[in-house]
């Protein structure tokens, strides 16, 4: 944590990029398992790595999981679950995650269009729920900032759940998204970059002292 702001770097494949982020105090590594992202990273290569990484930090970032997918993804060591949906689709797949990762494991992160709203059906199922910049055709991964005001609006509607800020974060606006939102949770990836999923040590550092400013 820093200056009492939780910090998630995304879109780790080395273990270098994951050791930097720890020592600039991140407290989350998110690992990305969808094979469309510029950012992915085998799963055996994850399990190559997992045992030098700190423990009760590792995110795993999916896209509409199976159930079989969702348990061998589980079995494989990883504390949390960012998983993206389409909510007028998946309502069915995204209440059955539950029969297998806990609420206070799940993020659900629904693919969330300008207009649409944020489903009434979600806030039980879950502790903590990431908002993404919209992007037509895909999930995450935009590297666009979005919606502040509505994420400050969901934050202030639902007070009692985590809520992590994503979507073109990184240290040249985090000052000014942190003020706008509210935000306690920010997820950063392209932002700290060098080339998709190798991050930059000087970047990272950068944003470190963006949060503490």
């Amino acid at each position: 944590m820093i200056n009492r702001i939780q910090l998630k770097i995304c879109g780790i494949t080395r273990l270098v990029d994951a050791e930097a982020a720890d020592r600039i105090g991140a407290d989350f590594l998110g690992f990305i398992l969808y094979p469309k992202s510029p950012r992915f990273i085998p799963l055996a290569t994850f399990e190559e790595m997992k045992h030098r990484l700190p423990q009760g930090r590792k995110v795993a970032v999916m896209v509409r999981p199976t159930i079989e997918k969702l348990t061998t993804i589980r079995d494989a060591g990883f504390d949390f679950f960012q998983l993206h949906f389409d909510p007028d689709a998946d309502r069915s797949l995204v209440e059955s995650w539950g029969s297998i990762v806990t609420p206070g494991q799940l993020w659900p992160a629904p693919r969330l269009a300008p207009d649409q709203p944020f489903p009434e059906w979600l806030p039980p199922l879950a502790d903590t729920f990431q908002i993404d910049t919209f992007r037509k055709g895909g999930f995450g991964g935009s590297g666009k900032t979005g919606d502040w005001d509505r994420f400050r609006n969901l934050q202030s509607v639902h007070p009692e759940k985590k809520w992590v800020l994503a979507g073109g974060l990184g240290p040249s606006n985090m000052a000014e998204a942190l003020a706008q939102t509210g935000a306690k949770v920010v997820d950063v990836s392209s932002g700290v970059e060098v080339t998709p999923g190798i991050k930059d040590p000087k970047k990272l550092e950068a944003l470190a002292a963006a949060i503490r400013a």
